[in-house]
């Protein structure tokens, strides 16, 4: 996961709607169910995935009161604490 892709995201989520993150992160996944498509594409797309993912529950945290900073550094704590 990259946090500058996050915030990026975020700042799409706030332009618009989460709903365009939620629809993309759809069709997404119904890709990586191609049989044509290659290991490094599936790689590629699992990383967007994991960011547009995030995207999501920062929003969400920011919507249940955080502000942006912190919704990030939690988030980000969680997912260092997940890998270790």
């Amino acid at each position: 996961m990259r946090l500058p892709i996050i915030k990026h995201a975020l700042s799409f989520i706030n332009e618009n709607d989460a709903d365009y993150i939620e629809e993309c992160i759809a069709v997404l996944e119904h890709l990586t169910e191609s049989s044509n498509i290659k290991d490094v594409e599936i790689d590629v797309i699992g990383e967007l995935l994991s960011n547009l993912y995030g995207a999501i529950e920062v929003n969400e945290a920011i919507i249940n009161g955080s502000n942006q900073k912190d919704a990030l550094n939690e988030f980000m704590e969680r997912v260092k604490g997940s890998i270790n």
